[in-house]
């Protein structure tokens, strides 16, 4: 914002055009590539691989190095293992299995249900159209909640 008098830039330009400047220079020390891959390779490895990898095995890595700081401890500390990856595995299987069993109940009630509109039937025939609406009733209300237990179990496998 110049003014026309005088020609010269405002306070608030000038302001903008040093933060400019700072956040460039800010920015092209962080990034230099040799910090960028020694922090790279230090994040992505998990602690089971850091813990159990030989000391002859370990690439040297060219120009400056990040040193092993509480930072980077603490985001390691972060990263699951491959033992407790499958923990968590398993313990999808066992509740995934646990949720179907639902799926039994829901065809137990609609044995339930058929059995009883057969019997409800022989007692007394005239009521035939009243029975089969509530048994077909029933019947769906059984079934939903089979398929209530069988999401679930899809969710617990797939979504967590």
């Amino acid at each position: 914002m110049r003014s026309a008098a005088s020609g010269s830039t405002s306070v608030f330009e000038a302001a903008q055009n040093h933060s400019h400047f700072n956040m460039f220079t800010c920015a092209k020390f962080v990034s230099t590539p040799a910090l960028v891959r020694a922090g790279s390779r230090s994040l992505y490895r998990p602690l089971s691989a850091a813990v159990l990898s030989r000391p002859e095995a370990k690439p040297e890595v060219s120009g400056a190095v990040l040193p092993q700081s509480a930072f980077t401890q603490a985001l390691r500390s972060f990263q699951t293992s491959a033992v407790s990856r499958d923990i968590d595995t398993a313990a999808k299987f066992i509740g995934a299995g646990a949720a179907t069993v639902g799926v039994a109940g829901s065809g137990a009630g609609i044995g339930t249900v058929f059995g009883s509109l057969i019997i409800g039937y022989a007692r007394n025939p005239s009521l035939k159209q009243q029975l089969f609406s509530y048994a077909i009733l029933g019947f769906a209300l059984s079934e939903a909640m089979g398929l209530f237990c069988l999401m679930v179990a899809f969710l617990i496998l797939f979504a967590m």
